[in-house]
């Protein structure tokens, strides 16, 4: 890909800060023309920078989720399977319900690459987890992300502390994925 020039790079840039703050204020459904308007550009620009919402979506919220796949990472190099994954699962929760739109932006498709890169880094703990028995063999990487997603996506309209809600809940799903005792 060969460098923008600087007036594309800055209304790419004015773009994400003007998504960032919508997304924030109103979630992923945010209207994409608001953006443009409070980014100082025409629609038609958004859409040569970001061809979808998803598109838009995975440019606000790669460095995030990079953050994210780098401490699964860390973790599957040296703490206990087990351990690891739930550290890692409880990050994600609190991350992605302290953050208005991310959890839209964590939902599959194939456009989002936000959500292959979380794939790819939870599935490396998971895969340690379930050699270690610390996980129920039938558990995907898939069922975790929608656990962490729904509860997210369940408690970002509530009123009042809606991360230790989200907290609760995903403790209450991380608690139904370990081994059932035997008998």
């Amino acid at each position: 890909m060969r460098p923008r020039r600087a007036d594309a790079r800055r209304n790419y840039d004015q773009l994400i800060a003007a998504a960032s703050a919508a997304f924030a204020r109103e979630g992923a459904d945010a209207s994409l023309e608001e953006i443009a308007r409070q980014a100082g550009v025409g629609s038609a620009t958004l859409h040569r920078h970001f061809p979808s919402r998803q598109a838009l979506l995975n440019a606000v919220f790669h460095g995030r989720v990079e953050a994210l796949c780098q401490q699964a990472h860390e973790l599957a190099e040296g703490a206990d399977p087990g351990p690891a994954l739930t550290i890692w699962l409880r990050a994600l929760g609190a991350y992605v319900a302290s953050t208005r739109g991310l959890a839209s932006s964590l939902v599959p498709s194939t456009d989002n690459e936000c959500h292959h890169m979380i794939v790819r880094a939870g599935d490396e703990l998971l895969t340690r987890a379930r050699a270690a028995d610390a996980v129920r063999p039938e558990v995907s990487i898939d069922d975790l992300l929608t656990l962490v997603t729904a509860i997210s996506m369940a408690v970002e309209h509530s009123p009042g502390e809606n991360g230790s809600e989200a907290e609760r809940l995903l403790g209450l799903a991380i608690d139904g994925i370990h081994p059932r005792p035997a008998g």
